[in-house]
C-alpha cells in the first residue's frame, strides 16, 4: 500500500531553542514533516515561495519583517496558503490581528503538544483551530472600550517610559490633554498606573516592544 505523502510543514520563528523544540514535536509525528526553516519574516516569504509548503507555524512577533506582514504578503500570493500563528503572549489584539491578515489557528508557546498537532491537522484540513484560552482571552476583553488611535500613540510613549510633559512635547500637544488621554487610557485598560497600562500593552498586543 502507497505511504500517504506526509504535511509538508515549515516553522518561521527567530529563537532557535522554539524553533528546534517545534522541529522536533512535528518531526516525531508519521504523517508530519518539517521541510523549511525561517528565522525572521522576510524569509519566510522567500522560502514559502521556494517550498510551498501545506502548512507554516509562524512567530507574529519576529525582526526584519513581523509574522504579521509576512503572512498578509504569502496570502496575497497564494490566497490559499495555511498558517497557524504562535506567540509568547495570548493577547487578544495579537490574536484579532492574525486572524485578520489570514492566519487559521492561533496558540501560544506554552501549548501542550497535543493542542500543537491538532491545530496543524486542522488548519492543513481547512479548518479554524483556537485551544479554550485563545477563545476566552477574545471575549475578556472584548467588553471593553477600544482605544483611539491618539490614545494608542500615546500609549506606546507611556511604554517607552516617557512623562506627560514629554509625550506633550513629541505628540505637539498641551499638558493637560496628555494628562486627559492618559486617565482616559487607564481607564479603558482597567489599570491602576502608567507601569500596570503598560503591561497590560504588551500582554494584550496593543504595543510591540521592537526587536
Amino acid at each position: 500500500m502507497k505511504k500517504a505523502r506526509p504535511i509538508r510543514i515549515m516553522i518561521a520563528e527567530d529563537h532557535l531553542i522554539a524553533r528546534k523544540g517545534l522541529g522536533a514535536i512535528i518531526n516525531a509525528q508519521p504523517d508530519m514533516k518539517v521541510i523549511a526553516e525561517a528565522t525572521n519574516g522576510k524569509e519566510a516569504i522567500a522560502l514559502y515561495r521556494q517550498h510551498e509548503p501545506d502548512v507554516t507555524l509562524i512567530d507574529i512577533r519576529m525582526p526584519v519583517v513581523t509574522g504579521f506582514d509576512a503572512v498578509a504578503a504569502i496570502r496575497a500570493e497564494f490566497p490559499n496558503a495555511h498558517f497557524v500563528a504562535i506567540s509568547t503572549f495570548g493577547g487578544d489584539e495579537d490574536i484579532r490581528r492574525a486572524l485578520a491578515v489570514g492566519a487559521q489557528s492561533f496558540l501560544t508557546k506554552d501549548t501542550p503538544n497535543d493542542d500543537l498537532i491538532n491545530a496543524i491537522r486542522a488548519v492543513y484540513s481547512g479548518q479554524k483551530y483556537l485551544p479554550p484560552s485563545v477563545a476566552s482571552a477574545l471575549t475578556e476583553n472584548s467588553a471593553r472600550p477600544s482605544l483611539t488611535a491618539r490614545e494608542i500613540e500615546i500609549l506606546r510613549l507611556i511604554v517607552q517610559g516617557l512623562s506627560n510633559k514629554e509625550i506633550a512635547y513629541t505628540v505637539g500637544i498641551a499638558n493637560y490633554t496628555v494628562y486627559n488621554h492618559v486617565k482616559s487610557i487607564l481607564e479603558k485598560l482597567g489599570a491602576a498606573d502608567r507601569t500596570q497600562a503598560s503591561t497590560i500593552a504588551i500582554m494584550r498586543g496593543i504595543v510591540h516592544l521592537h526587536h
